[in-house]
């Protein structure tokens, strides 16, 4: 049997010292350039070296583990923002545990109390309700934290770090790009809460600069089952749309799922536009024209952020990190 790696083994393939070593493993070493840490943990990754997690956390009193709070594990949004997190955290031997809050401020409170007891070194999360005064008690007890947000916000004097898409622009772009379509009755659905508002506000900013009337169902969720919902709502109602944007992607799957169930074709009678491009978005029939979040290339930079915090490298105020998004067209508007 191969014996295992040791560290000492790691710092001599990669030409440095066993300490160095043990601070680039650990999270720690800000100073270390970044050469220097590549070839650590390239070298690592070769050795096949493995941390023992139990002395690592007695001896420099961190978990090695991340927490990716979320508010609905079953989104297939969130997973690949988890699988972006751990692409950066596995070259640096931290483990990620991915929670579901639902969106409810008491499961949200829950898990910053829970990270705040030294379950975890950092907190990675999508929080419906909660503000940057929230996460105050969890940075002074020296758990740095990243929020993905629909808007620009920062922590400001409290050091919480914000990354996020435009959702007002976004939704705006949308609404634009139907109304350049011809499209003159256009409906939207949303779930409660999350970035709700900021899509929305984007949604009517299009219509009244081209004077055309809103119409606007919001169900309590931002689910398939809610865009069902809320789609059945709109088709009960006298607007008569001829294009629905939904909010997110699971409810824009759910307003194809109430067309098909009446036989209303798509596009041709009512184009359908959704929100994050989950996998599926390509995947149903017609596929889904949709705003690309990247969420994968999110989750590596927030990962990025957190670890810096952790090394001491970024220090200071909250920020503000804004990332692109796209617009992807495809057949649920284009027109056959």
């Amino acid at each position: 049997m191969k014996p295992r790696a040791t560290q000492k083994d790691v710092a001599k393939a990669a030409g440095v010292s066993q300490a160095t070593v043990s601070m680039v493993l650990s999270g720690g070493g800000g100073s270390i350039p970044a050469e220097t840490w590549r070839r650590i943990t390239d070298a690592a990754k070769e050795l096949g070296y493995v941390p023992n997690r139990f002395a690592q956390a007695l001896k420099t009193s961190r978990s090695m583990t991340i927490a990716c709070i979320v508010p609905d594990i079953t989104n297939p949004f969130y997973p690949s923002l988890i699988r972006g997190i751990q692409t950066v955290t596995d070259g640096v031997s931290y483990d990620v545990i991915a929670v579901n809050t639902d969106g409810l401020p008491e499961r949200e409170r829950h898990f910053l109390d829970w990270a705040r007891q030294g379950r975890v070194d950092g907190v990675i999360g999508v929080f419906f309700t909660l503000r940057a005064k929230d996460f105050e008690p969890l940075v002074e007890a020296g758990v740095p934290v990243v929020r993905i947000e629909a808007s620009r916000k920062a922590g400001g004097d409290i050091a919480v770090d914000d990354l996020f898409v435009d959702s007002r622009a976004a939704a705006r772009a949308v609404t634009e790009h139907l109304i350049g379509q011809g499209h003159r009755r256009i409906a939207m659905v949303a779930g409660r809460g999350g970035p709700q508002a900021h899509r929305i506000e984007g949604y009517r900013a299009a219509l009244a600069i081209a004077g055309y009337e809103e119409h606007i169902v919001v169900d309590e969720e931002f689910s398939e089952l809610g865009g069902t919902r809320a789609a059945e709502t709109m088709l009960a109602s006298t607007f008569a749309p001829t294009a629905i944007f939904a909010a997110n992607d699971l409810m824009a799957i759910g307003v194809m799922h109430a067309l098909r169930e009446r036989d209303i074709n798509i596009p041709n009678e009512i184009a359908v536009v959704g929100f994050d491009d989950i996998s599926a978005a390509r995947l149903v029939t017609p596929s889904l024209t949709t705003v690309a979040q990247f969420q994968r290339q999110m989750g590596e930079r927030a990962a990025q952020i957190l670890l810096e915090r952790l090394r001491g490298t970024k220090t200071g105020r909250g920020t503000a990190t804004e990332m692109p998004f796209e617009l992807i067209e495809r057949g649920s508007t284009r027109a056959h």
